[in-house]
């Protein structure tokens, strides 16, 4: 596990919630910030604040070091073989929405497939709804085993020569599968088709090497990872992204403009129109900095430690349903207790200082699939400790208890 000094790095998780100390168990939805990213932040914007690549003078040759050093970071962490196959973005629903924009509107026909999985987030299900209407194409879907994994048999059956375009998450935000992406990008490259891989559960979490995935696309949130909010990157292969065209246009992203034509810069600042996110990127820089520091091994061990703990002590929870495999999943629990809503099991934990996510998870598909219209979610990350758990599963009980004939 890793130490519960880790914790004492994250200001916000020093405070009372409702007369309690705060447990904060919605990762998976926004992570905490440690020390060093709200103090990067801070240093940006009160030494360094300026625009990036147009600038000679002081600030803004520092700021633009930091800008593209942060991309530098990226790549790094995530294994791309090129800084220019790094683009910033606002988050993973940018990105998702870029190559849906972009590149699927240069390979879709009429006819052409897209295949997804039921377990996607409605980022990448509603891009891709929209590319299938806008090209004729049509949506498939890897079927679901019971326990919500994929089978990489189905993936075999699914995948076919007109298949264009596989969109898939690498772990489900409420399932916590962890899909087979190596696999499953094999077997669309065997039939042509390129792989986009939606990574805001994984890249928090795991150690993510693109290039021995071998997908196309990669897509990421920085506040899932420490970072902070409005910060993301897309990492699509330099070939790829060198015959696609940008979906945003005006400054920055421009080479020459005439009255009547005009040409874009090279990659990666053709697809990053505008002012980017610059003080974003440059705590997301130093998020990375501290995930690989704690190191991503590390990460992944205490999270599937917490989460084994964490099924284990609340599967014994009686009329407590838990949803998703037992084995081989990421740092996350979604369950139902009894036929309590969860928008009220949520209401009564943060009474009692316990942050958790109640809802559809932007997962209707899936919701459907499991026969629930919402589940409550209890994620985990690097911050948690068992005794969080410990203190999950004392409030579950209270709850249960509060509802009585609610249950069952």
């Amino acid at each position: 596990m890793i130490p519960a000094e880790i914790r004492e790095l994250f200001p916000i998780l020093k405070q009372e919630v409702n007369g309690h100390p705060l447990v904060y168990l919605d990762s998976a939805a926004t992570s905490q910030k440690p020390i060093q990213v709200i103090e990067a932040l801070k240093h940006y914007y009160e030494w360094d604040n300026a625009n990036v690549h147009r600038g000679v003078h002081t600030l803004g040759s520092r700021a633009t070091d930091a800008y593209e050093g942060a991309r530098a970071k990226v790549a790094k962490f995530i294994g791309a073989a090129s800084e220019q196959e790094i683009i910033f973005t606002r988050g993973t629903t940018t990105a998702i929405n870029i190559v849906a924009a972009s590149f699927a509107e240069s390979v879709l026909r009429e006819g052409d497939e897209i295949v997804l999985t039921p377990m996607e987030h409605h980022s990448n299900l509603i891009p891709w709804q929209q590319a299938a209407k806008k090209s004729g194409a049509t949506l498939k879907y890897i079927p679901l085993q019971a326990d919500g994994s994929i089978s990489l048999a189905d993936v075999e059956n699914t995948i076919t020569d007109r298949t264009k375009i596989v969109s898939i998450v690498y772990v489900s935000n409420v399932l916590g599968v962890i899909n087979p992406i190596k696999e499953i990008a094999a077997i669309a490259h065997k039939h042509g088709a390129k792989i986009m891989v939606d990574g805001a559960q994984s890249t928090p979490h795991m150690k993510v090497d693109v290039q021995d995935l071998d997908c196309d696309f990669y897509a990421l949130s920085g506040h899932k990872m420490c970072g902070p909010t409005g910060i993301g990157a897309l990492y699509g292969k330099k070939s790829l992204l060198n015959n696609m065209e940008p979906v945003e246009f005006g400054g920055e992203m421009i080479d020459h403009v005439d009255l009547y034509e005009s040409t874009w810069k090279e990659l990666p600042w053709k697809f990053e129109g505008g002012t980017p996110m610059i003080a974003g990127a440059v705590g997301l820089g130093a998020a990375i900095d501290f995930l690989t520091e704690v190191g991503m091994d590390n990460i992944y061990k205490h999270d599937v430690q917490l989460t084994n703990y964490a099924l284990d002590r609340m599967m014994q929870i009686p009329d407590l349903a838990v949803y998703g495999p037992t084995t081989n999943r990421a740092g996350l629990v979604t369950f139902n207790l009894g036929d309590v809503h969860p928008h009220d099991v949520a209401t009564v934990l943060d009474s009692m200082g316990i942050a958790v996510r109640a809802g559809h998870h932007c997962c209707q598909p899936l919701m459907r699939w499991l026969e629930q219209s919402s589940t409550a979610r209890a994620s985990f990350y690097l911050y948690n400790t068992e005794d969080d758990v410990d203190r999950l599963v004392t409030a579950l009980l209270k709850t249960k208890e509060y509802f009585g004939d609610a249950i069952g």
